[in-house]
């Protein structure tokens, strides 16, 4: 990889008071509980050559990277104080990234000009998933694959109806994050051949917020 780090800023992303300053605390305790790590630990390994880690704000992924597969790593996030976190893991963890700002409906980059795209407990919060899978397809190259780890719709319908209650209330506290939107098949109907997928309740966590999928997609 590169010794050389970078940070672009695309076009300002307009947040309240809360998603500034509250939803990057919420989040960085929510996303980095131990049983999630523990995914990561299993999913972010395998990115390989020109990486994309969309919705990098936070850092958390960092540590995780195999340095030995990853040429370069660009990091796409809509939230400033969570790139902030991001910064100061790349200094803690000696991990080099080319930040941009920006949202996953609109990316910055030209056509096929990624190996791997990374999304991590991304999905959940955008605000047009069927744009962002798009936007990911146009950057990934011709082989190109997506690696997720998401959580989201319950397979159970007694889950799925408190997902859908407790939904509104949670939009509103966690920077738009949904309970209620399929994962692996979301992939699926946007034209995306799942290669591994992987479904299970995080153990310790409550069950509206605990299905979690993750795997490799292939254009």
């Amino acid at each position: 990889m590169s010794s050389k780090s970078s940070q672009t800023i695309s076009e300002p992303v307009h947040m309240n008071w809360w998603e500034r300053h509250m939803v990057p605390r919420l989040i960085g305790c929510c996303c980095a509980q131990p049983q999630i790590m523990k995914a990561r630990s299993r999913v972010v390994p395998q990115a390989q050559g020109d990486v994309l880690e969309l919705g990098c704000g936070g850092g958390i992924n960092l540590g995780f990277y195999d340095r030995q597969k990853v040429k370069s790593l660009t990091g796409l996030d809509p939230s400033p104080g969570l790139l902030d976190q991001t910064r100061a893991m790349m200094r803690e963890t000696g991990m080099v990234a080319d930040i941009h700002t920006g949202i996953g409906e609109a990316m910055p980059f030209d056509n096929a000009c990624f190996d791997t795209v990374l999304v991590t407990f991304t999905l959940c919060s955008v605000h047009d998933p069927k744009q962002v899978l798009a936007e990911m397809r146009r950057v990934l190259k011709p082989g190109g694959k997506v690696l997720f780890l998401e959580h989201g719709r319950a397979p159970d319908a007694d889950v799925q109806k408190w997902q859908r209650r407790i939904e509104p209330i949670w939009k509103r506290i966690g920077g738009n994050c949904h309970l209620t939107r399929p994962i692996s098949d979301s992939y699926a109907e946007a034209g995306f051949q799942i290669a591994h997928a992987e479904k299970a309740y995080m153990p310790k966590t409550p069950r509206p917020f605990g299905w979690i999928e993750w795997g490799e997609a292939r254009i």
